[in-house]
């Protein structure tokens, strides 16, 4: 059975721009989470869900041995700090717009991932 989920209840987020590129980078609480991560937030999904900001390609670089993804949205800031009108000219809010998108766990990872990190049961 399978619910959907926030990825910052898996994942810490971090994002940073230069220029029209925003880079945001994901990283799991463990290799069972990273996995999760890994197989759910892809390429089409985060651009999906960025479809109203970002006009550009975005990439996905896989970093197991730091569990982490890290994602780079390309013509994402209407040109850049110094020339955009956004409130967020400098893509500081994307990483707190990805850890909200919602993915499918499973109930089994769910459970697992309480008693590996000590918090109430989700079931």
């Amino acid at each position: 059975m399978m619910t959907l989920m926030p990825v910052a209840h898996f994942a810490r987020c971090h994002s940073g721009s230069r220029n029209d590129t925003v880079d945001v980078s994901l990283f799991a609480a463990d290799d069972e989470s990273y996995q999760v991560l890994v197989r759910a937030v892809t390429v089409g999904r985060v651009q999906a869900h960025f479809s109203e900001r970002v006009r550009g390609p975005v990439l996905r670089y896989e970093l197991p041995h730091l569990r982490a993804l890290k994602f780079v949205l390309h013509e994402a800031l209407d040109g850049g700090a110094s020339c955009s009108l956004r409130s967020d000219a400098t893509g500081s809010c994307f990483g707190s717009m990805l850890a909200r998108m919602e993915i499918n766990v499973s109930y089994a990872f769910l459970t697992g991932f309480a008693k590996r990190h000590d918090s109430p049961d989700t079931t």
